[in-house]
């Protein structure tokens, strides 16, 4: 029987151009790293040895509430002791609490002999993003689990499909040393819009999922343009239209925010662009004054690793 695991559980982007709540895909860093163990108290107990702040009390610990939800389901009294190696950075907009969430329930059930499927873990981890944002969405802890692009067709009932993409196709992401909350970025955009910009937002959203299944890079390009929530919630981002206007000279298939930002994310062709792409974006939050670190990655296709099993 295993009695502790350690496991990545990888970054992810959300809201992937005009595919708000619906479209995110994994990286391969940065990520969490998380080490779970079967223990004999009456509570979680949860361990911070990474640099980022983390609450350590399981009622408000994303990771806990997402266990909670999965032990309940099982009718299971177990606890575990949780310890945080490496941590994404929180306001991030690349899928901190669901690196957490997802880790821990993945976890947890490699630890309980796998009574669910990678796939049944999501409603799961979905409880600890309702907790980090007020919204139980699926776009970050989906391709966190499952690896790839994925495709949340509904949320009544939960349905969510993998998307092949173009195994050429590369990620920048920059992220600036602000920290945006997911709940306050939600609470500034509209509840209706109209008619015309959803059918703009519709069309560039099966534009994107047919070019990332073709792997057209055009037709890719053509459709990474979000009109609804990206024009609202840019405002938050400092220098983000100057970001935006570096990744796109230097050769970037589209440009927009990460999540509810303040990272940024471009995609692109191939590594080298990328990593040119990266370099641009970096050097305008330089000029700015503002510290930020970058990320170049292909699309993960694993989601979770595996590093650790005792």
């Amino acid at each position: 029987m295993v009695k502790k695991v350690e496991i990545f559980c990888p970054a992810t982007v959300a809201n992937v151009g005009p595919g708000f709540d619906i479209l995110g895909f994994a990286l391969d860093a940065p990520g969490d790293i998380i080490c779970l163990e079967r223990t004999t108290e009456k509570k979680h107990i949860i361990q911070n040895d990474s640099e980022i702040d983390l609450p350590l009390n399981p009622e408000k610990n994303v990771a806990t509430v997402a266990l909670d939800a999965f032990l309940s389901s099982l009718n299971s009294n177990e606890k575990f002791h949780l310890t945080f190696k490496q941590k994404i950075p929180a306001g991030s907009g690349i899928g901190s609490s669901a690196a957490s969430s997802a880790g821990a329930v993945f976890a947890a059930n490699l630890l309980l002999e796998k009574p669910y499927t990678e796939a049944d873990l999501v409603p799961f981890a979905m409880k600890g993003e309702e907790v980090a944002s007020g919204s139980a969405h699926a776009d970050n802890v989906a391709p966190a689990i499952l690896g790839g692009f994925v495709l949340v067709r509904s949320y009544e009932p939960l349905d969510i499909l993998g998307i092949p993409s173009p195994d050429g196709l590369y990620c920048s992401v920059v992220h600036p040393e602000i920290s945006i909350a997911t709940a306050d970025s939600r609470k500034i955009l509209k509840t209706s819009v109209p008619l015309k910009t959803a059918i703009t937002q519709c069309g560039n959203v099966a534009g994107l999922v047919t070019g990332l299944i073709t792997g057209n890079f055009r037709l890719i390009r053509d459709s990474m343009h979000d009109v609804i929530a990206e024009p609202i919630r840019s405002f938050l981002i400092p220098e983000y239209d100057r970001v935006k206007k570096a990744a796109m000279n230097t050769g970037a298939l589209g440009c927009s925010i990460s999540g509810s930002g303040p990272s940024l994310f471009a995609l692109s062709e191939n590594k080298d662009t990328a990593e040119q792409i990266g370099k641009a974006m970096e050097s305008v939050y330089s000029e700015a004054r503002i510290g930020s670190k970058v990320y170049v990655s292909m699309v993960n296709m694993k989601g979770m690793k595996v590093l650790l099993e005792e």
